[in-house]
């Protein structure tokens, strides 16, 4: 089977044209109801803990709409014992007065307010409040409460934490506890290298791209040289195993992604995602094998020459033959340990050699394609990211990037990165589409720029780079002013890269050939003018 149809088919089975996300830590939540004395947003709180006065687990929980702000400063909160209410629910006072401990109950039989306001009788300076499930809950207040002036803060656990803290409490053990909710940075490393990264797979995959045209092109001259006669029962081709994508399949791309993706939603699970990842594996080990070799060769020039036949695969080069267990090896490797702390590493080189492959292989033959394709996947970004909380009561491609409904940490086709700097951890992570889709065009564009023999300036692939650069950086300006919420971010990118694309081609007269020919008009040598 063609190489090329097999990575456009890997590229639909695949993509997930996504986001870039930052971890959610402030949620508004307009739905749930704001009252006087009840209008906090829903904040995550970090619970320090320490066991017989040595540092222990810290527990992460949500805030609650009501009560007072939780400091952010570590600084500012203060070490407080934790004491088991009896009754337990807190739906009435506790047996005994607290002196400003921090008080553990359970989740039932009464509201939220109910148990913030008995324990704030009791003498209690904070209320955790243990789950019955692992998820965390907002709390909030009915709308015909109005007694709600609550001075103490109130913390939703997950049913794990809690049931750690009220074991240690029933052996005996002094447990005390700090409550703190700090603030993400402005900026931090990690979307500086996601953002490098992004700019830095698209330069290497563009320029491969148009030197492999080049080289193509160069070949098909030397070939008409040789057998001018020939010329007429010629095919017009371009590079050995390119697809050249057309408008219907542009549409269709999207229709097969958004399929692909409800797909992904609703059987979302631990097998489905172990398919994702062996799925991942195999077109990780095609990418890395092919830029490998692509690079290797330049040293091993007889060994990527030479061939071999080899069952199931035809002629294989002897240098593909010694790069493939190494890549296969890796891939394995990332896989059975992907769940480690460095994994990410692993999965961003597979990931990023995917990409640069598929650039390569698969082309946008005109403006007039990767408007259509472009377009689309704007719509298509849109639509699941924001629209489809509306029908599915949840953002669908946030969920599905996330793997919120698996023990995974995501699906694999992202790159991502730990944000060390960040209080809160995890990681900052960017769709393979966010990169793949702008980068058809912007190879595209530099592919015209060496066929026109323009300059770096009169070209369009610098322009094109530097608005997709600064796409991309505006959605990451809009992650922070959304304090980590998933942004979809070919919201920003299709309109600075495309829109510059479209504004440049009118401004120099030359819109109408880059949308229907995608190539300068050419003077064949062969032929001579007439006299």
């Amino acid at each position: 089977m063609d190489l090329g149809r097999v990575m456009w088919a890997l590229v639909l089975v695949l993509l997930t044209p996504g986001f870039v996300h930052g971890g959610d830590i402030v949620h508004e939540d307009d739905e749930a109801p704001k009252l006087p004395g009840c209008s906090n947003n829903f904040v995550l709180v970090k619970v320090q803990t320490w066991i017989n006065n040595t540092e222990d687990n810290e527990f992460v929980g949500v805030g609650a709409r009501f009560g007072p702000t939780i400091v952010s400063k570590e600084k500012h909160a203060n070490r407080t014992r934790l004491t088991l209410s009896d009754p337990p629910d807190c739906c009435t006072a506790p047996t005994k007065k607290l002196a400003g401990d921090v008080l553990l109950v359970h989740r039932g039989y009464c509201k939220f307010t109910t148990k913030a306001k008995v324990a704030e009788a009791a003498g209690a300076s904070a209320i955790l409040i243990i789950n019955n499930r692992k998820e965390l809950y907002k709390m909030v207040c009915d709308r015909n409460e109005t007694d709600l002036n609550i001075k103490i803060p109130a913390v939703m656990l997950p049913q794990d934490a809690g049931a750690s803290l009220e074991s240690s409490l029933k052996h005996g053990f002094s447990v005390s506890v700090q409550l703190y909710s700090p603030d993400r940075p402005l900026v931090d490393t990690a979307e500086v290298f996601l953002w490098l990264m992004a700019i830095g797979t698209i330069l290497c995959a563009s320029y491969w791209s148009a030197w492999s045209a080049r080289e193509a092109l160069i070949e098909h001259e030397k070939l008409l040289k040789d057998a001018p006669d020939e010329l007429l029962n010629m095919e017009n081709t371009g590079s050995s195993g390119v697809v050249d994508i057309n408008t219907t399949s542009a549409i269709l791309f999207v229709v097969i992604a958004s399929c692909f993706l409800i797909l992904l939603y609703k059987l979302m699970s631990f097998w489905f995602v172990e398919l994702l990842v062996v799925l991942f594996c195999i077109g990780g080990v095609e990418g890395l094998q092919t830029c490998l070799v692509a690079l290797l060769s330049r040293w091993f020039k007889r060994a990527g020459e030479s061939y071999i036949k080899v069952p199931f695969f035809g002629a294989v080069s002897y240098l593909t033959l010694a790069v493939s267990p190494f890549c296969i090896v890796f891939a394995v490797v990332w896989a059975v340990y992907r769940r480690v702390s460095f994994a990410w590493i692993g999965q961003d080189i597979l990931g990023i050699a995917l990409i640069i492959t598929v650039l390569q292989i698969v082309r946008v033959p005109n403006l007039k394609v990767g408007t259509v394709l472009l377009s689309c996947a704007f719509l298509y970004d849109i639509f699941w990211v924001f629209i489809s909380k509306s029908w599915f009561h949840e953002s669908v491609m946030i969920v599905v990037a996330r793997g919120d409904r698996t023990a995974e940490d995501g699906v694999p086709m992202l790159l991502k990165i730990p944000r060390l700097f960040d209080p809160w951890g995890g990681y900052s992570i960017i769709g393979f589409g966010d990169i793949l889709l702008p980068g058809l065009l912007i190879a595209f564009s530099l592919r015209y720029d060496w066929a026109a023999k323009k300059s770096l300036r009169a070209g369009y692939f610098l322009w094109s780079m530097v608005a997709y650069g600064s796409g991309l950086l505006i959605t990451y300006v809009a992650l922070n002013l959304m304090d980590g919420h998933g942004q979809p971010a070919l919201l920003y990118i299709v309109p600075f890269t495309l829109g510059t694309f479209l504004a440049l081609g009118r401004k120099r007269g030359e819109l109408i050939n880059l949308w229907t020919q995608g190539e300068p008009p050419r003077v064949c040598p062969h032929i001579q003018p007439a006299k």
